[in-house]
């Protein structure tokens, strides 16, 4: 459990609710620096709207969020701009390529790398030398996620919002992108993965949270060479759907 005064990500007593039914229901979640923690769900438990508060993209009935120490619902621009959001679908623009997309929305961003930074980044992620200078039109969503993954180191954010990140990938590229992610970690991001994929989950992520009528149900850490029980994962994350 990282102490509350010490995350990069903290969510207390949020509660939000549209057209009379409670989306989340004081959700309680904290996740420091250097981390990586999944928070699992069925469709309609809330994660995408986990996902909306922290961005500050919406308002709540009750509760508070902090990300990278600035107050996502009293100042939603200063949190975003802590934050590298991947979506399940990364949205380019197909027209650039993949450096003019970067380029782009670093320049958005405020923020300036030289040539050679940029270069560096799409070989850190794997991303093939020769689908630097291609339209992304062409990408597949593994590409896409590479593009969007080295944009993201170059804004050194703070944050990673991740939803479902791994939906539709083969094997190799899921793989490719549980390595990218463990070496984001490593550098000291706080990287939060919304998802229904158990298994991914277990694969990557230091602690795993269980969300149920929005709120955490049930959390568990990573511990020895198996990291986690995944009989008792799957027990756990079927009763939830069940319930």
């Amino acid at each position: 459990m990282v102490d509350a005064m010490d995350a990069v990500i903290k969510v207390r007593d949020l509660a939000v609710g549209y057209g009379g039914r409670r989306v989340l229901d004081g959700l309680t979640l904290t996740v420091g620096r250097g981390e990586i923690y999944a928070l699992l769900g069925g469709n309609g438990s809330g994660k995408s709207t986990t996902l909306l508060a922290l961005l500050g993209f919406l308002t709540p009935d009750s509760g508070t969020v902090w990300v990278a120490g600035k107050d996502s619902l009293a100042d939603p621009s200063r949190a975003r701009a802590a934050i590298a959001f991947i979506p399940e679908n990364v949205a380019l623009y197909d027209h650039l390529t993949a450096r003019e997309n970067v380029d782009y929305f670093l320049d958005l961003a405020r923020t300036w790398r030289s040539a050679g930074e940029i270069e560096r980044a799409f070989e850190d992620v794997g991303l093939a030398q020769e689908a630097w200078g291609r339209r992304v039109a062409g990408f597949s969503k593994g590409m896409r996620q590479k593009t969007a993954i080295a944009l993201a180191t170059l804004r050194q954010s703070a944050v990673l919002l991740l939803d479902e990140p791994t939906s539709g990938l083969d094997p190799g590229a899921s793989a490719d992108f549980n390595a990218m992610m463990a070496r984001l970690r490593n550098e000291g991001a706080a990287i939060l993965v919304v998802t229904h994929d158990l298994l991914g989950a277990a694969e990557l992520a230091d602690r795993i949270g269980f969300l149920d009528h929005g709120r955490i149900d049930h959390e568990i850490a990573a511990s020895g060479p198996e990291r986690f029980d995944l009989r008792a994962l799957h027990d756990r994350f079927a009763r939830a759907r069940a319930a």
